[in-house]
């Protein structure tokens, strides 16, 4: 710490850097119980224990705070998991598993699993909603998992199916698992085992991908 710097102002400092985050923690909570219509930014704000003004410090607009929770909460994940992808050489069996478990975990054990409910109950009134996870996530999702998928056929791993199908076949027992979480799961008669089923779901993909003599 500089000398000429007083722990407070160095206390400030760090508490205005961090304070974007924790607004879109708070943000996240707010969007989880009222979805993304009825939610208000002073909502955000008594969450957050901020004023309604600090938040326009960071964000100029609901919709704002909203795509950037999007961008940190699901699109920095597919990021980083894209960029360690590219630097892994190693079977591409355990690098779709790896993807997978990562989304999985996400999506079934985390909030974030609000954010594709809310754009699906939502779109109809706010087609930006599902335009923008669209491109943000979906697209940007599939091109990962597609380009696994074409690289376990060019190596020989997988066999050569629609690579189009077998992208959202990938995805689509997460999706049902998070759809199950946060519309039935409170009707459930006891906890639902969303991990076993990922693991089956994997058992099962990698079998169906398995090129002729390869081992799942």
């Amino acid at each position: 710490m500089s000398a000429d710097v007083s722990p407070e102002t160095a206390r400030w400092t760090r508490r205005k850097r961090a304070r974007p985050g924790e607004i879109l923690d708070a943000a996240l909570k707010v969007f989880a119980e009222r979805g993304f219509a009825a939610a208000r930014m002073e909502d955000i704000a008594r969450q957050a224990g901020v004023t309604k003004g600090t938040i326009y410090l960071y964000f100029e607009s609901k919709e704002a705070v909203f795509k950037s929770l999007v961008r940190e909460a699901v699109g920095k994940t597919i990021g980083d998991v894209t960029a360690d992808i590219a630097m892994d050489d190693g079977s591409v069996r355990s690098l779709l598993r790896r993807v997978l478990l990562t989304v999985a975990r996400m999506l079934l054990e985390t909030e974030k699993v609000a954010l594709p409910k809310i754009v699906i109950a939502e779109s109809a009134n706010f087609p930006w909603l599902a335009e923008f996870y669209r491109y943000e996530v979906i697209d940007r999702g599939l091109a990962l998992l597609t380009s696994l998928i074409e690289r376990g056929v060019a190596g020989g791993e997988f066999r050569a199916l629609p690579v189009q199908h077998v992208a959202r076949l990938c995805m689509a027992p997460v999706l049902l698992g998070a759809i199950w979480r946060m519309t039935f799961a409170h009707l459930d008669r006891e906890p639902y085992d969303y991990k076993a089923m990922i693991d089956v779901h994997l058992d099962v993909l990698l079998r169906g991908l398995a090129a002729e003599g390869k081992a799942p």
